[in-house]
């Protein structure tokens, strides 16, 4: 074929194609390994030798015309693609959209909820370290070295000099004793870390304790406090009843117990038929903790306190698995009030 004519009927096929894989196949037909521009130029040696270079010269040129032809057609197609695409997609947006609230996580709910009825009732907020000295966390709350919390199994330990991941935040209420003088009112909400991990309990979870110390204080002002926040957290005239137990770092000590507030005292699956829950543990502050803090034992006394958060919030909200707090599922989050 006449290179002018092989060059016409290039012109026709490239602006002829509608999209980019048909103009692969032109490319292919006229620029790849068997193509025809491709053949004109394996043919030169066949021509003859004194129009060996004109001919040379127009293929060099017709396949260098074909290059920029395909390309500026690839330009072409992919500008029009373009534009199609964001005819079809096209938003206003101009017009309103129905705002999306976010919503507290209902660990956070239910904290809030725990610190705003002890903020009522007189009470202030403290925050200590979660990594934490075993003087601390052990040895000034009167617990033994051969107490079984301080075995490895329930503790995690950061070193070999006494650091650990703190197992509760009661050495919050070491360091307000130890910075302060009574009378004090507190609470301590905050993350603590144990070696255990089931549907009923995490490795990490949340507690609030709480720490009276006054003049005159007996075990009937912290069961009048216990009840009073025990029927404002669960909005309703909970039945509550103190059985007697053990903590090392109180003397009296007691579990606190509340109606079952899903089957109201019946029976179920969730008070394992009892009708009754156990939620905190509390006790008069132990005379040892006291003297560890240089706290007048003639002259005051004091109560402490407390609770795990995720246990309240499991039974508020009427959640039966405790992952479901850390698994951050929107369709479990979503579930909950909006902020």
């Amino acid at each position: 074929m006449d290179i002018k004519d092989l060059e016409e009927e290039l012109k026709k096929e490239v602006l002829g194609v509608k999209t980019l894989q048909e103009l692969q196949q032109v490319k292919a037909k006229y620029l790849g390994k068997e193509g025809k521009i491709s053949s004109a130029i394996a043919n030169i040696k066949k021509v003859l030798p004194e129009e060996r270079r004109d001919y040379g010269l127009r293929v060099n040129k017709l396949k260098e015309y074909a290059e920029e032809l395909i390309r500026q057609k690839e330009e072409e197609i992919k500008r029009l693609e373009l534009q199609e695409k964001l005819a079809k997609e096209w938003m206003d947006l101009s017009v309103p959209l129905e705002p999306a609230y976010g919503t507290y996580h209902p660990l956070t709910q239910t904290l809030k909820r725990i610190e705003e009825i002890f903020l009522s009732m007189g009470f202030s907020l403290m925050e200590g370290p979660e990594i934490e000295l075993e003087e601390y966390n052990f040895d000034m709350l009167n617990i033994p070295k051969d107490h079984p919390a301080r075995d490895m199994q329930d503790t995690f330990y950061v070193n070999k000099e006494g650091y650990l991941l703190r197992t509760h935040t009661s050495p919050v209420q070491i360091r307000t004793m130890l910075s302060q003088k009574p009378p004090i009112y507190i609470i301590a909400p905050g993350r603590v870390y144990r070696r255990d991990d089931d549907p009923t309990h995490s490795p990490m979870f949340h507690q609030v304790e709480g720490l009276v110390v006054d003049k005159d204080i007996s075990f009937g002002h912290m069961k009048y406090t216990i009840e009073v926040f025990l029927r404002e957290f669960f909005e309703e005239d909970v039945p509550v009843r103190f059985r007697a137990s053990y903590f090392p770092f109180t003397e009296p000590s007691a579990e606190v117990d509340i109606g079952c507030v899903i089957c109201k005292g019946e029976g179920c699956r969730v008070c394992k038929g009892t009708g009754w829950l156990e939620v905190m543990g509390c006790g008069m502050v132990h005379p040892n903790v006291f003297k560890a803090c240089g706290i007048d034992l003639e002259t005051y006394q004091g109560f402490a306190f407390g609770m795990g958060v995720e246990r309240l919030s499991m039974l508020y909200f009427g959640i039966d698995n405790i992952k479901l707090f850390f698994e951050n599922d929107l369709r479990f989050l979503k579930e909950f009030p909006k902020c």
